[in-house]
């Protein structure tokens, strides 16, 4: 089930007794924080009438009331149109959102499973991912509220909302711009709108340079501290090299789940081949479609070595394209800005070196070398997306 939380030392016990007060969901047996975090806070509630998920929206990014609930009702429908999911459950009130002194709550159903990485799934059950994900796409795009003309949402970089894990690396944690989030302006569009600016390389060579000198003055030095700084002049070469192929402003956007990765898809054991839940929708925006699932797929399918399991997102891109009835230049678009985007993604670093935050290291050697082999392989990796 969803694990949105907190570091343990900044864990508080939620408030049970005014909580279940609002729902026909029993009294409290057991109530334990689910994993380390640095965003939400989660919790695993047994009581007298079941088990569930308590969810305490304490990131200020996610956390307004309005645009918790736009996120339920969205869930809700889609639900009713059978997408995998886990609404929230509704109070005595009405309500999904419980405030209570200042903080805002959600209680959903808990849901039994486990998580997948791209090379547990068969080819068939990656074809069956992106299938999902389209639907997902095609499916906000009628739950959704349209108006033509609004800006895009913007991105930009935040304290990640999970530790990475062992064997997997994590894209660069983003958010939504408050600026432009439905909750912000009322009522959003995703239709006639264009996406965000790519990063620019004269920003990121001077982020490479100060990166270098953190990694000089750091002592003792390291084995990190080596392959750190063999990284950032090789990405530097790279992008001197690579500079002209800046992409534009992307394509068109839509409502995507801002935020599609292994640990936001449940599977049940006894129903390996579906999913049974597609978690945590805090990020919900509008975004290019195409970029989601491309950005999903690099991190479904990077092995250990940061090379991409190509067969495997052949699978996953054709269905995703079918279901989506997104066009191959699409993706090829998509795909260039990505790949654009993770030459100019550096956030592993700046946690190390800016923040003495270490536990995204294990993560570095693989995910800096995929912006390499990526680069090297690159028509291989579009004709995977596309063909």
């Amino acid at each position: 089930m969803p694990r949105s939380s907190v570091p343990p030392a900044v864990l508080h016990a939620p408030p049970l007794g005014p909580l279940l007060k609002r729902y026909a969901a029993g009294s409290a047996l057991t109530c334990e924080p689910v994993d380390e975090g640095l965003l939400n806070r989660g919790y695993r509630l047994s009581t007298t009438r079941g088990r569930y998920f308590l969810k305490h929206h304490f990131d200020p990014e996610t956390a307004d009331p309005a645009a918790i609930v736009r996120q339920h009702r969205a869930t809700q429908r889609l639900a009713e149109l059978g997408v995998p999911v886990a609404p929230p459950l509704t109070g005595r009130d009405g309500r999904t959102v419980a405030v209570v002194g200042g903080h805002a709550y959600a209680l959903h159903p808990w849901i039994d499973g486990r998580h997948r990485h791209g090379g547990q799934l068969t080819p068939g059950q990656c074809g069956r991912l992106g299938t999902l994900l389209g639907v997902v796409h095609a499916s906000l795009e009628r739950v959704m509220p349209a108006r033509e003309g609004v800006a895009p949402v913007r991105t930009r970089l935040i304290p990640a909302q999970r530790q990475p894990r062992e064997g997997m690396p994590a894209e660069s944690p983003r958010t939504a711009d408050r600026a432009g989030t439905p909750g912000a302006t009322g009522v959003l569009g995703a239709m006639d709108t264009v996406g965000s600016e790519s990063a620019d390389p004269v920003d990121t060579f001077a982020l490479i340079d100060a990166l270098l000198d953190r990694v000089r003055r750091h002592r003792p030095a390291d084995t990190f501290d080596a392959l750190a700084r063999h990284r950032l002049l090789e990405r530097r070469e790279l992008l001197e090299r690579q500079a002209e192929r800046r992409p534009p402003r992307g394509g068109s956007v839509g409502w995507v789940h801002g935020d599609f990765h292994p640990f936001n898809v449940l599977y049940r054991d006894d129903v390996p081949d579906v999913p049974a839940a597609i978690l945590d929708w805090d990020r919900l925006g509008v975004q290019p479609r195409a970029e989601e699932a491309v950005r999903a797929a690099v991190i479904f399918f990077v092995r250990p070595v940061g090379a991409l399991d190509l067969a495997r997102v052949r699978s996953y891109a054709r269905a995703y394209r079918r279901s989506a009835g997104a066009a191959p230049a699409e993706l090829s678009a998509a795909v260039h800005r990505v790949w654009w985007e993770r030459l100019n993604d550096f956030w592993m670093l700046r946690w190390h070196y800016e923040r003495g935050d270490t536990r995204a290291d294990p993560q570095f050697p693989a995910a800096s070398a995929l912006a390499v082999w990526w680069t090297r392989e690159y028509d291989a990796v579009c004709e995977a997306f596309v063909e």
